[in-house]
């Protein structure tokens, strides 16, 4: 494979994560060791961005200000969930790549930003234009196909299971066998999140909550919910519940949704699961019950994430870069799980192709027999995880995170017009 030289574009896209920038700074430092990148960019906003010409100078920027990427949630170079829509929109993303001369293109996103990578790696090809894409994997979620896990995971179910553990503290004190918990969490098609909350449990406590977890995989019976909280009242003082947004009944029909609206890729918009469970309790058990839904909270708290967690998402960039170099294209960054006992992490690639709007649900056998808590084979892939904290530094008291300077580059073409 020749050598490609040219310039590299960065972007995110999708819910950002609380180690998503990690992978923006992995990027950046694994770039700025090849002299065929001859710049590096970031797109502002996604593919929104990118369509509007808007980029930023990411070799410019400070090393403390990369290195601060590492412990910053949110995605600080801006996101988007915009739809390319017609083939106009893609070809105005290659005119942006072509008059900038942008050879490597990386992509931090989940199933519909890795089908968009695909596509616009294919229009490349059609034109004759010169151009290697490799995604980054990005989601809370962790329903991406074809890795074991994905960066921002990690940092959001160790996030819920301390918020579990917090909050069994003051229903232990509150609880006298009449309060019952609620705690909605995302994971529109697949539990992987609501899973993740298994992991308040103590191995010695087996009792400990969440007592009963409510996941999309499992369909919802409104009798047997009933019948749960109403055993666990009768041995416990207090019944902690956690459900994931995208609960379905037996029918596949969401049990909730916020509207009949959709996102721009057709999902639906999801809240409510925490708020129908509730009044289930309250209707026809008479007993109060509470929820509280972590809403984005829960895909931006830092001072929790796990530094296993940025660690992977910082390789992901890296491993993106290499295999760019190396002349790899339509690819994703996969983390896979060494077969020791110890964890270890290496980096993979897959087609983009197959991760393209695909779905990773949670395997049947990780869910017990009661389709309301985890098995050990669960908890043994969850575990590592969630270890390590990120030093998040101080100042007055709340976490300093970064910004970035974001220098504009210079517009060569005419405004983009959406139609």
């Amino acid at each position: 494979m020749s050598e490609l030289t040219g310039n590299c574009l960065v972007a995110q896209s999708g819910g950002p994560t609380a180690v998503i920038n990690a992978s923006v700074a992995g990027v950046v430092n694994e770039a700025l060791n090849y002299e065929c990148i001859e710049e590096i960019y970031g797109g502002l906003n996604g593919i929104l961005g990118i369509l509007n010409e808007d980029l930023i100078d990411l070799a410019g920027e400070s090393q403390q200000a990369i290195r601060g990427l590492q412990h910053t949630p949110g995605a600080a170079l801006g996101t988007c969930r915009y739809k390319l829509k017609k083939d106009s929109d893609y070809e105005r993303v290659l005119q942006v790549f072509e008059a900038h001369n942008i050879r490597y293109f990386f992509y931090a996103g989940g199933n519909d930003s890795q089908d968009t990578a695909n596509k616009i790696s294919k229009l490349a090809k059609e034109k004759g234009y010169e151009l290697r894409v490799i995604g980054i994997p990005k989601t809370i979620d962790n329903d991406l196909v074809a890795t074991d896990h994905c960066p921002g995971y990690g940092s959001v179910i160790k996030h819920i299971s301390t918020t579990v553990r917090e909050m069994a503290c003051d229903h232990e004190a509150m609880g006298q066998g009449d309060l019952v918990s609620i705690l909605e969490v995302m994971g529109r098609n697949a539990g992987w999140i609501a899973a993740g909350a298994a992991l308040a449990k103590r191995r010695d406590k087996p009792n400990d909550p969440p007592h009963l977890i409510y996941l999309p995989e499992v369909p919802f019976s409104a009798e047997k919910f009933l019948s749960d909280v109403r055993r666990t009242l009768s041995k416990e003082r207090y019944c902690m519940i956690v459900v994931g947004e995208g609960l379905v009944d037996a029918a596949g029909n969401y049990v909730h949704a916020s509207s009949s609206a959709t996102d721009a890729f057709g999902h639906s918009q999801l809240g409510g699961a925490g708020d129908y469970l509730r009044d289930l309790v309250e209707s026809n058990l008479g007993i109060k019950a509470r929820t509280a839904k972590f809403g984005i909270s829960q895909r931006t708290a830092a001072t929790h994430a796990s530094k296993t967690d940025s660690d992977e998402a910082f390789l992901a960039g890296e491993a993106a870069v290499k295999a760019a170099i190396d002349g790899v294209t339509d690819k994703m960054v996969t983390l896979i799980r060494g077969e020791a006992d110890q964890y270890v992490c290496e980096t993979g690639l897959t087609d983009l192709e197959e991760v393209a709007n695909g779905v990773k649900t949670l395997p049947g056998d990780w869910i017990n027999e009661d389709g309301t808590s985890m098995s050990f084979q669960f908890v043994k892939y969850a575990l590592p995880l969630i270890q390590g904290e990120i030093d998040v530094p101080f100042e007055n008291g709340l976490p300093k995170f970064a910004a970035l300077g974001k220098t504009r580059i210079f517009r060569l073409l005419e405004p983009f017009q959406s139609e």
